[in-house]
């Protein structure tokens, strides 16, 4: 397992009610040619792209590490794992929100993508601030501003899952084991 305590990088910000068909056009769920496909590669060409058609190039190409958003990221009532494949994709080291949506977060999770809930976040974060997230500690740290956070710590079960690159890699680690 990667040892996970740390993660720096810059920051991309989006509003409240991101949803998922904000996060990833529900035209690209099906998979386009590839009807049903979680095709990392070509989800993760689109995400974002209502927003900022140039979003998925820049963080792909190392400019935004971090999604920050507002109120209820992910929500529209949808379980569907497509826009988590999405921003896995290009390299999103977490999404940090004023709150996330319950499938989102848990779906976040078992994909191994870090989500945070940051009451506050969104108004203390702009687009291209550097952040610093102490996983363990449970802070972030606005590095451009100063500013400091504190959220909860990524622990347990969820850290482990994380740590294994989401719960499918989990559940096989654990197998192996007994």
């Amino acid at each position: 397992m990667n040892k996970l305590t740390t993660l720096e990088g810059k920051a991309w910000v989006c509003g409240d009610y991101t949803d998922c068909y904000k996060i990833l056009p529900p035209q690209y769920w099906s998979g386009g040619d590839k009807a049903g496909s979680l095709d990392k590669a070509e989800l993760s060409r689109h995400v974002m792209e209502d927003l900022d058609p140039l979003f998925a190039q820049k963080a792909a190409d190392g400019e935004f590490q971090f999604i920050v958003s507002g109120k209820n990221f992910g929500g529209g009532g949808k379980s569907i794992e497509h826009p988590i494949i999405a921003i896995k994709g290009i390299n999103i080291k977490a999404v940090i929100a004023d709150s996330i949506s319950r499938y989102f977060y848990r779906n976040a999770i078992n994909n191994g993508l870090i989500v945070i809930v940051a009451d506050g976040i969104s108004q203390s974060v702009q687009t291209g601030n550097a952040l610093k997230i102490d996983i363990d500690q449970g802070e972030i740290l606005n590095i451009t501003t100063g500013a400091t956070m504190p959220v909860p710590p990524l622990v347990g079960i969820v850290k482990e899952i994380i740590q294994a690159g989401g719960y499918l890699n989990f559940t096989k680690a654990k197998m192996k084991k007994n």
